[in-house]
């Protein structure tokens, strides 16, 4: 049973049938948002937008606020390796996430995007929150350290620095920020550890 679940994981990740549709449907609400309000778009809209039917949406996921997330994930992930920042352990990995969630802030306030930004801001809380889980499970917290409040709380603080940044008119550069914003968040998982 354990193999089977690799298996449809692992096939899943690398089936291009599954890849273009997901790709279809990022691309279908990112033009839906240029159009309108991401609360006034419906899953049926968007999988006539990507010309896939609802069914299709749904098998790969669950409602339109995963596949936002999807989207803000693929988004943020293609800003980090355009940068050409690769990072496999933790050293620069706080700064280059930091200088992610810049880039990703600065990207979306010049795309078009009817009404309010902040679904589209926010949903990269959780892509950052998701990085900091998947990174904190290769290190041993301090006994009563809770790893889901300490990545919530340093994905929050990043992107509310990041965000802070981002709305000011004669902004650093979005490295000297980054280096900023690590070094206030460095302290945060200091004592956890």
């Amino acid at each position: 049973m354990a193999q089977a679940l690799e298996s449809a994981t692992a096939l899943e990740g690398t089936d291009p049938r599954i890849l273009r549709s997901r790709r279809m449907l990022i691309d279908s609400l990112a033009k839906l948002l240029a159009e309108k309000e991401f609360e006034d778009i419906s899953v049926q809209e968007i999988a006539d937008q990507a010309t896939l039917n609802r069914a299709t949406f749904y098998l790969h996921y669950p409602d339109k606020n995963a596949l936002l997330q999807a989207m803000s994930d693929v988004r943020f992930r293609g800003l980090i390796e355009r940068r050409g920042i690769s990072f496999t352990n933790c050293d620069g990995a706080l700064r280059a996430i930091a200088l992610g969630v810049c880039d990703y802030l600065t990207e979306i306030t010049s795309c078009p995007v009817k009404g309010s930004r902040m679904p589209l801001e926010g949903s990269i809380i959780a892509v950052v929150e998701g990085m900091f889980k998947e990174g904190l499970t290769h290190h041993e917290l301090a006994p009563g350290v809770d790893g889901v409040l300490l990545a919530t709380t340093a994905a929050w603080a990043i992107f509310g620095a990041a965000r802070r940044w981002s709305q000011t008119h004669d902004r650093i550069p979005a490295e000297e920020m980054a280096a900023k914003i690590e070094a206030m968040v460095k302290p945060i998982f200091l004592s956890g550890a």
